[in-house]
């Protein structure tokens, strides 16, 4: 059954303006605004190391945490990049993804990809 009270956002660039701009962004505004119940942030890909190693992005993460997005990476990235501690540190879950990830797009769930 189709969840249209949550947002799940697939983040695959790992451009460090388009990972501010766009994903943390319209996360953020989306939370304060009251315009989704729920908002996950996927990290899949080479934007774990961007918020492994980037400051500025852990800053915007985390004040996107604190009004609600939850933040989840993918295991076999993090894995791959060395990163599962640091991103865990952050308050990032880290998790397999795949299974999920095709239970989104069966049930047609809202689905951001960036």
């Amino acid at each position: 059954m189709m969840d249209t009270k949550s947002l799940h956002i697939l983040w695959t660039n790992d451009n460090k303006h388009t990972s501010q701009l766009m994903v943390i962004s319209y996360a953020t505004t989306c939370m304060v605004n009251h315009l989704w119940e729920r908002i996950t942030v996927i990290i899949w890909g080479a934007p774990v190391y961007l918020v492994a190693e980037d400051q500025f992005i852990q800053e915007q993460i985390k004040v996107a945490q604190n009004i609600g997005v939850k933040f989840s990476a993918c295991i076999s990235c993090a894995r791959q990049f060395g990163v599962v501690e640091k991103l865990e540190s952050h308050g990032i879950e880290v998790v397999p993804w795949v299974v999920p990830f095709t239970n989104l797009l069966k049930n047609g769930d809202p689905l951001l990809y960036v």
